[in-house]
């Protein structure tokens, strides 16, 4: 049909689209386009109503998300959209021509824009992938350099959430339907996804400070939300127009990102027209959401959303768009957080589900434990936190860690140690986990508890071999009281020459041995990877190890000790293939020195046992 012919059919078609969506949705291929079509699209603008705004077309991007992946170009007009251009939360509001469904609104030129320019992803795309392959995002962490220690469990949770660029950097790669070949390089470059609101319920200013850089990197801006009232549910199916949410965390604190339907087909809802973060296969939350009011901005206008019920599972998040199913959500994971504050004599509990990723299950752990420490314990000035965790796996032992933080930005890494063996367990690159359960106990001080070693000496000037000598050990707290502490060393009856006693703290210590292996001492399993959460090293402790000369290796990733030369000959031969790294030392023998204080410092002393 010309683009010239009466509109009025067109407008009656679309509003009996607003009645009832039929059970097949006619659909308007992209060859079809031509510049200067007129339709109508549908997105809700306050409630849960919604409301039709015109679309005059302006041309078609070609291969501008890639080859054979095309983007409509399009100006919007109606309601609000004057005053606010276009709205984060209306991704995925569908635009009819002629009565058939074109696409979903999906791109927008970024923030300070003049005129409300927009683009639609074709819905014929958008259903093409929701029957494509599975594609994951590879994401698996490195294998990691055993023993684990503090510095590694706290670092594990990295910027994850890196928006996907889908534009060519080439301008010229971007060829146009009804377009000028230098406007249509410059659109296909500036114009990207309309960034997707991120409900918060019940996070402090100070955590949304903290997390929403994490989530901007993908596209998503943090807005606080609220919980839909059972007042306020709207009545019957999903439509397309509707808005939506896809939520992350649910109970005690509440994180959903928010868009528009774009179809609803036997079962299955389409909606965003662009990526909630690539995933390919998926499983969050479908739910329902509320639209309290459009708050304009001259940077970007959004939609202020609460969130509702379950109402489905989203299975695909692609390039083109989210799908999934009407029916019953997706398994969560419980979090179970208790929170004791003995100086103030109060122990408080904290129950969430988060949804079940090898991505957003140890970053939602961590906004969770931040946002309660935040609120919960002291907001202004240095902490202490001992955290105790423990993971439920299915088929495999639990994973249980501990750890002790204390001083300025103890707060943001208690929560992150919390991430840290979550990132390591669903990554482990060996198979794949299915997490049962967290259980995370945290006792907080209002007080700071650091402390350096100071002295290691030996009260025997002259020991022998055999023989058991007292290691004394000083350390100094940060208010300058002195701890000390003693163990008593056998010393082996056939040792001879020099021994070395080495005291240090968990991190220093760990970081020591990675050094001394080489890089290769790794898990080879995941009951290894579990055995070495369980058995980090802590920095509320000292270290104390006996050493001696030793010719060992660390031998495809496994330590051997007392080789003899001939076998070590033969692994020397077979260096090129890089599962060999010589050693010098053995442990004869480790002692654990636990300390209410966060300790630093190393320091050996030398014995000399003569020949």
């Amino acid at each position: 049909m010309s683009h010239r012919e009466p509109q009025l059919l067109a407008l009656i078609l679309i509003g009996a689209f607003l009645v009832v969506l039929p059970a097949a949705t006619v659909t308007m291929p992209v060859d079809e386009v031509v510049a200067g079509m007129h339709g109508t699209g549908i997105t809700v603008f306050q409630g849960t109503e919604r409301s039709e705004f015109s679309v005059e077309i302006i041309g078609v991007l070609e291969n501008s998300m890639g080859p054979r992946r095309n983007l409509i170009l399009a100006r919007l007009a109606g309601g609000p959209l004057a005053e606010t251009g276009v709205i984060q939360g209306m991704s995925g509001s569908p635009v009819y021509v002629d009565g058939r469904l074109l696409g979903a609104v999906s791109y927008s030129m970024g923030s300070f824009s003049k005129d409300t320019i927009a683009g639609i992803t074709p819905i014929d795309e958008m259903l093409r992938d929701d029957s494509g392959p599975p594609a994951r995002v590879a994401r698996a962490v490195p294998r990691l350099t055993l023993p684990l220690a503090r510095d590694t469990l706290t670092s594990l949770l990295p910027n994850r959430l890196t928006r996907p660029d889908p534009f060519t950097v080439r301008p010229g790669d971007v060829s146009a339907v009804g377009l000028l070949g230098e406007t249509a390089a410059t659109l296909g470059v500036q114009l990207r996804p309309i960034a997707t609101p991120l409900v918060l319920t019940g996070f402090t200013a100070e955590v949304i400070d903290q997390i929403a850089p994490m989530f901007r990197a993908a596209g998503m801006v943090a807005v606080v939300g609220g919980a839909l009232s059972a007042q306020r549910m709207p009545d019957g199916p999903l439509q397309p127009g509707d808005a939506v949410g896809v939520s992350l965390i649910r109970g005690d604190l509440s994180m959903a990102a928010t868009g528009t339907v774009t179809l609803v087909d036997d079962g299955r809802v389409y909606a965003f027209g662009h990526p909630f973060y690539s995933l390919g296969p998926a499983r969050f939350p479908m739910t329902r959401a509320y639209i309290h009011m459009v708050l304009p901005s001259q940077a970007i206008s959004a939609k202020i959303a609460a969130v509702g019920e379950v109402v489905g599972t989203i299975d695909q998040d692609r390039s083109t768009g989210i799908s999934g199913s009407l029916g019953p959500g997706p398994r969560l994971v419980p979090l179970h957080v208790s929170l004791n504050a003995p100086d103030r004599n109060r122990v408080d509990t904290f129950d969430f589900e988060i949804v079940a990723d090898e991505l957003f299950t140890p970053l939602l752990a961590y906004n969770a434990m931040l946002n309660t420490l935040f609120t919960h314990s002291r907001e202004v000035g240095s902490a202490t936190y001992v955290v105790r965790g423990r993971v439920e796996l299915a088929g495999h032992p639990p994973a249980t860690f501990e750890e002790t933080f204390s001083g300025d930005a103890a707060t943001v890494l208690a929560a992150l140690y919390v991430a840290g063996p979550l990132t390591v367990l669903l990554n482990n690159g060996f198979e794949s986990v299915t997490v049962e359960g967290i259980d995370v106990s945290i006792t907080a001080y209002d007080d700071v508890r650091i402390a350096e070693l100071e002295r290691v000496w030996l009260d025997d000037p002259r020991p022998r071999p055999g023989s058991t000598v007292p290691l004394r050990i000083a350390v100094r707290t940060h208010r300058g009281d002195e701890i000390t502490r003693t163990i008593m060393v056998d010393l082996p009856a056939t040792a001879r020459g020099r021994l070395q006693l080495l005291v240090a703290d968990g991190t220093t210590l760990a970081r020591q041995e990675r050094l001394q292996f080489g890089q290769r001492l790794q898990a080879t399993d995941l009951n290894q990877l579990i055995d070495a959460v369980n058995t980090a090293r802590r920095n509320d402790r000292l270290y104390v190890q006996l050493l001696r000369p030793d010719a060992g290796a660390v031998v495809n990733g496994r330590r051997l000790r007392s080789l003899p030369p001939s076998v070590l000959s033969v692994l020397s031969a077979d260096r090129s293939s890089g599962r060999f790294t010589p050693l010098r030392n053995a442990v004869v023998r480790e002692w654990s020195i636990p300390l209410d204080h966060v300790v630093s410092g190393s320091r050996v002393v030398t014995i000399d046992l003569g020949t």
